[in-house]
């Protein structure tokens, strides 16, 4: 059983000119399945032509990421997902949530366009990948308030607190993702990492956005899954091996492939 990066944005122009030998280093390391969340209406393309091109290892969602949600725009961005979801074949609705680190003005419609992906997900019988930034308390109201045992899914790099991740946990059929943000030394994630069940944990690395250490700086890529890992095995003191076989088994059972 190899590992799941069950988020990782590898058709972004920072991988243009060596997208192959990333996805090369990626398997030679283990990490052999790369599950791919959509930004918007711009990136889906260039998304769905990396899967076709790895069809064994690429996997992608379809949905609109919070920051995306641009009032002038926003209707033609939902009938772009809709149309997508109702043409092409997704392992998630992802990923969706809520940002108020870069604008808050815009709370009202970005729950709106939430709460609609989160309906679309349950329609569609898929998980949702949950983006949280500044605005934790907003987005685990919305989710509790619609969570049925036909919604499942992953607060994707998560950073918060035990309360927090004891949330999540209550939702029954959610995970928490855990990246590079684990391996920074005062992020102080290892300890509320340490109390959460390892089956309730997937990992992932958000290339090409926070790389763990010792490459934090540097453009993150899928193969450093395997840092990732080897972190959460020392906090948890239990040996890589099982690491991996419990994450891979919670993503694989998550997304169902």
């Amino acid at each position: 059983m190899n590992f799941v990066d069950t988020h990782t944005h590898l058709y972004l122009d920072e991988f243009k000119n060596d997208i192959d030998q990333v996805v090369k280093n990626a398997i030679e390391c283990g990490v052999t399945k790369l599950l791919l969340p959509n930004i918007d209406s711009s990136t889906s393309d260039s998304m769905l032509n990396l899967c076709k091109n790895y069809p064994e290892n690429c996997f992608p969602m379809m949905g609109i990421h919070p920051c995306s949600v641009k009032k002038d725009s926003i209707e033609s961005e939902v009938q772009h997902i809709e149309k997508m979801l109702s043409e092409n074949k997704f392992i998630a609705i992802g990923e969706i949530g809520i940002d108020l680190y870069w604008d808050k003005t815009s709370l009202d419609l970005q729950k709106e366009i939430f709460i609609h992906q989160i309906k679309l997900a349950i329609k569609y019988k898929l998980p949702i990948v949950i983006h949280v930034r500044e605005a934790f308390k907003e987005a685990i109201t919305i989710v509790e308030n619609l969570n049925c045992d036909q919604l499942s899914g992953v607060f994707h790099c998560f950073t918060g607190n035990n309360n927090d991740a004891k949330r999540i946990i209550d939702l029954k059929n959610f995970y928490l993702g855990v990246g590079g943000v684990l391996t920074f030394k005062n992020s102080g994630l290892d300890k509320v990492i340490k109390q959460i069940p390892l089956d309730k944990i997937i990992l992932e690395t958000d290339s090409p956005y926070l790389a763990p250490t010792p490459f934090r700086g540097k453009r993150n890529e899928s193969k450093y899954l395997v840092n990732i890992a080897t972190k959460l095995a020392q906090i948890k003191d239990i040996e890589i091996g099982k690491i991996k076989d419990v994450t891979t088994f919670n993503a694989n059972k998550l997304f169902n492939i």
